[in-house]
């Protein structure tokens, strides 16, 4: 039986990326994206949702049902934006999100797109790996059949994909050198190594929840 997937920010590099993939595998049957303007993509797999509010999915709950998994690519830089706007989007629309979707699919898996540096302790002085950590920790302890957590270091846009932020995109250009290292991955097997998460693979070691780079690149390879 195929899955049928939801991917939150599939207008950004990661989601996108994310999107690919699932609309080439055969064993993701529907991908469903909730975004705030079209993907500008078109597939028979594809259905896409306009809605404008991430903090209050009431109007399309049904929506939500039979999802087998979900991918969380939704974010922003801290620069220029006030700690309360940051917040918002970095802890509270992911929170709004997951709740809703827990409880349609308790037993769905939730991997939220998290980065290199968060802190789960909350303590960090830095804004984006407090926030970043507070989200991981609010995701991980909604009660989903399985969450994951993916920490990318740098990412190499594959297939196209260009990344929106012109710095991320310079550092891009290091990942092959930063690879051996367990330090980079690329949107490709970010999206695989969601894929394999939501069939259930590489699941023998249940305690593992936050993936860096070389874990995920891993996992990608059993999708």
């Amino acid at each position: 039986m195929t899955k049928r997937v939801l991917i939150f920010g599939a207008t950004g590099t990661v989601g996108a990326g994310a999107l690919l993939e699932c609309l080439d595998h055969p064993e993701i049957g529907e991908v469903l994206c909730i975004v705030r303007r079209p993907t500008g993509r078109s597939h028979s797999k594809l259905r896409e949702i306009i809605h404008g509010d991430f903090l209050d999915y009431a109007s399309i709950a049904a929506d939500l049902r039979d999802i087998d998994g979900c991918f969380w690519a939704v974010g922003t830089r801290s620069s220029g934006l006030s700690e309360q706007d940051y917040i918002r989007v970095e802890h509270d629309y992911v929170v709004a999100a997951a709740r809703a979707l827990h409880k349609q699919n308790p037993q769905c898996c939730f991997v939220f797109g998290s980065g290199t540096g968060a802190d789960e302790t909350e303590n960090s002085r830095q804004l984006w790996a407090r926030v970043k950590g507070r989200a991981e920790n609010a995701v991980l302890g909604m009660g989903f059949k399985q969450a994951l957590i993916f920490r990318p270091g740098t990412i190499a846009p594959r297939r196209g994909i260009k990344h929106n932020v012109p710095m991320y995109g310079l550092a891009a250009r290091l990942a092959p050198l930063m690879r051996p290292f367990g330090m980079a991955t690329s949107t490709e097997e970010i999206g695989r190594a969601f894929i394999a998460a939501v069939l259930g693979k590489g699941a023998e070691h249940p305690e593992k929840v936050r993936l860096g780079s070389a874990e995920i690149n891993t996992l990608a390879k059993l999708a």
